[in-house]
């Protein structure tokens, strides 16, 4: 024989579905608190680290030898003097660009071809810290690529390594700046092709902008280099190796460079909101 509850004979049984959460005194529960920008951003930044480690990897070491290959071409063309700084210091922000810039690009730009920006639509964070965590990640993999990059320059070329802890800023601040323009360009580009060539062509111009001697270059396109982010970075890090560093000018250049990638950084996280609603 089964029992029956009164209340189904009764008809006041309510669906489970049908019940409101509830908080005392019959008001609806209050929402969860909305995700803080820090811990979003932290929490990103881990996620992405570990999923990037693998793949990316190979590449810092291929964006490594490429500098290193770079130095050693130009080594049988520059003896020394302003070439050598300018040399050294734009092949150690080429692998900040090659990492931060093209690959970011290429990454955002397949996020956005896959989908995968609908999944990050759905976690509870702000959309900076989708941006932000990123681009810190993938700046993260150029450390020790442009420290040896670095240090194998000063040595080929004989330049002094005392104030090489100057990477210590240059680094973070010319990767916010091409990494907040990489995926800027990997979030507006409507291709993921066309993703991939603008970060190739971005890359590009760091190698021939910033590499080159500024004053071997015609004068129309030193205005071009003026206006690319990493070359405020470049110029920071040549000017430390000189025997007295002029080192207000080398602060201004830094702080060129973090207004540059907190503009960049902005632009990336409104292109961000632009084409995940879409």
């Amino acid at each position: 024989m089964s029992i029956v509850p009164a209340e189904a004979v009764s008809g006041k049984i309510r669906p489970t579905a049908d019940i409101p959460a509830q908080a005392a005194g019959g008001r609806p529960a209050p929402l969860a608190p909305r995700a803080r920008l820090l811990p979003s951003l932290a929490a990103v930044y881990r996620a992405q680290l570990s999923r990037a480690r693998v793949a990316r990897i190979p590449l810092l070491f291929v964006a490594t030898f490429q500098s290193v290959g770079i130095m050693i071409l130009m080594r049988g063309v520059v003896d020394g003097g302003d070439e050598a700084r300018a040399v050294v210091a734009g092949s150690t922000v080429l692998v900040v660009a090659f990492v931060a810039l093209n690959l970011l690009a290429q990454y955002f730009g397949q996020l956005r071809a896959s989908g995968g920006l609908d999944h990050y639509a759905t976690l509870p964070v702000p959309p900076a810290a989708v941006v932000l965590g990123a681009a810190g990640a993938y700046a993260s993999f150029t450390v020790p690529g442009t420290a040896v990059t670095a240090v194998t320059g000063s040595v080929l070329f004989q330049l002094p390594l005392t104030h090489l802890w100057v990477l210590v800023a240059v680094i973070p601040l010319s990767g916010a700046a091409l990494a907040g323009l990489g995926a800027a360009l990997g979030l507006l580009a409507p291709r993921q092709e066309l993703a991939t060539l603008l970060g190739q062509l971005g890359m590009t111009a760091a190698l021939l902008l910033g590499v080159l001697p500024a004053d071997r270059l015609p004068g129309p396109i030193t205005y071009a280099r003026d206006l690319l982010p990493s070359t405020y970075g470049v110029e920071a890090l040549a000017r430390t190796f000189d025997a007295h560093p002029d080192w207000a000018a080398v602060a201004f250049d830094l702080a060129v460079c973090a207004a540059v990638g907190v503009f960049s950084l902005a632009v990336a996280t409104w292109a961000y909101r632009r084409a995940a609603v879409r």
